[in-house]
């Protein structure tokens, strides 16, 4: 399995092979090979800022000559008129990343401040924020990166580090019991410590997964808050609790008040506007 680095590496290479194609014609065509110039990094929105440590990767991948001052870091709230940072080295170099570094950091600055105003509205309570797997193609490292920058709390990054039983899997393996079971079979057999979520659909749902036992965390799968509060109860502390479906911002705080440890929310990440900022000559 690829590394974390190896993977944002992947992405790279295809972000510069579909905008790059066999040259920057506009730029080569018009910029001395030889000019020097330098970059900044501007901020034009209110907001989280993500991506500066990416972006740095961005911009040495192209070209490891360019120097970067970073003045704000990953996690810190912006304003407009800001500087993150400043870029120096070859003009066409900071010229040709200019899009593909943009466009990775106003998607995690803006994954980064939808994190940020949904875990406010959970301030003093011990609830946190999750993301989900409804994520960009390719670019799920980075949004998840920005969730966790923006306070919020990574949930699993995939298919392989979490057993996360979900109705069509019970369905389809004949009951809660009966997938659980083998979840914790297969764990045995291929040596893997995995943790084990199950969604449960109903109290009675709850009250079998806890008879079962052995499950990490249990998904109150669009459950209300009334009843929430009651399946929290049912729980008492035997395993971590999750929200899940029909969440928005209105009744996030409803949720989070009903006891629950954790909120998974796919509008984190599906359902994100960029931050704005722009890459300027100075």
């Amino acid at each position: 399995m690829k590394t974390k680095e190896e993977l944002i590496d992947d992405l790279l290479t295809l972000s510069f092979a579909e905008d790059i194609g066999d040259g920057d014609h506009t730029t080569l065509s018009t910029i001395p090979a030889d000019a020097m110039g330098r970059s900044r990094l501007l901020i034009k929105e209110k907001g989280i800022l993500a991506g500066v440590e990416i972006a740095k990767k961005v911009l040495k991948k192209l070209d490891p000559s360019i120097e970067i001052e970073e003045f704000i870091a990953d996690g810190a709230e912006v304003n407009p008129g800001d500087v993150a940072f400043i870029a120096s080295g070859p003009v066409r170099s900071l010229l040709i990343a200019e899009r593909t570094m943009l466009n990775i950091m106003q998607r995690m600055s803006g994954v980064a401040t939808m994190t940020r105003k949904y875990q406010d509205e959970l301030k003093g309570l011990h609830t946190r924020v999750l993301d989900t797997r409804k994520t960009t193609p390719g670019m799920r490292l980075l949004e998840k990166e920005g969730v966790r920058l923006g306070g919020g709390k990574n949930h699993r990054i995939g298919l392989f580090d979490m057993i996360l039983i979900k109705d069509n899997h019970i369905d389809f393996a004949g009951g809660i019991e009966a997938a659980v079971n083998r979840a914790k079979e297969y764990c045995r057999e291929n040596g893997k410590d995995l943790k084990i979520e199950v969604e449960a659909r109903s109290l009675d749902d709850i009250r079998e997964i806890l008879r079962i036992g052995g499950v990490d965390r249990i998904m109150f799968d669009n459950f209300t808050p009334e009843l929430t509060r009651e399946a929290v109860k049912i729980v008492d502390g035997r395993a971590e609790t999750e929200s899940s479906g029909g969440i928005t911002i209105e009744n996030l705080r409803a949720y989070g008040e009903a006891g629950v440890d954790y909120i998974s929310v796919g509008a984190l990440t599906h359902s994100v506007k960029g931050l704005d900022m722009s890459f300027k000559a100075c």
